[in-house]
């Protein structure tokens, strides 16, 4: 399980630091692999990675695959699990709505990431990750009034835990509503994320 785990690690800084979703579909699938007999927690996670380099990637179908392959497997963890602790119950939402926000896929996107928001009510640095992706789907939808809904829930998050990836996520979201910075909501949203960044 070790060597799994080193491979998981090793692909979480593909994806998400050098964001080469190549190299990250490799380890994650070797991750995958070599959990699969041992862990079905740390398979499934690993799973969960493989579909989003395969949304990064462009590719529905297999990213689709992996996300049904991880919810199968994530469903048999138990507490003989050595790795059950690093799954949490919403982690599938959150990287299945990133997922479909990646591939275009807005409307269900949004679904999923909103129920996991109202679920992770007690986890607010990953409630405004959720929230930020969740602005970004509605934004795309034109749904402006919903989108500066949950940036602004978003914005209330980050005001006390200052994770940094909840704030690349929540200003992404902000540059897309700058077509509608002339309505006053978006103008008002735009000064609480300016109090946000002087107060960092």
């Amino acid at each position: 399980m070790r060597h799994s785990g080193a491979s998981l690690r090793t692909c979480y800084v593909a994806l998400y630091g050098a964001h080469d979703a190549q190299a990250g579909l490799t380890l994650a699938e070797r991750a995958a692999d070599i959990a699969a007999r041992t862990s079905p927690a740390l398979s499934g996670l690993a799973l969960l990675h493989v579909a989003e380099a395969h949304a990064m990637l462009g590719s529905a179908p297999a990213c689709e695959r992996a996300l049904g392959d991880a919810e199968r497997r994530l469903d048999r963890v138990d507490a003989g699990d050595a790795a059950a602790d690093l799954v949490s119950p919403t982690q599938f939402g959150r990287l299945a709505g990133s997922c479909y926000l990646t591939l275009g896929d807005h409307r269900r996107a949004e679904t999923l990431l909103a129920g996991t928001a109202e679920k992770l009510r007690d986890r607010r640095k990953s409630r405004a990750i959720v929230l930020g992706n969740l602005t970004l789907a509605r934004i795309r939808q034109r749904d402006v009034e919903a989108g500066v809904a949950s940036l602004t829930e978003a914005i209330t998050e980050l005001e006390t835990t200052r994770g940094g990836g909840g704030m690349n996520i929540v200003f992404g979201a902000a540059r897309e509503l700058r077509p509608w910075r002339q309505e006053s909501l978006v103008a008002e949203v735009h000064d609480r994320l300016l109090g946000l960044m002087t107060a960092a």
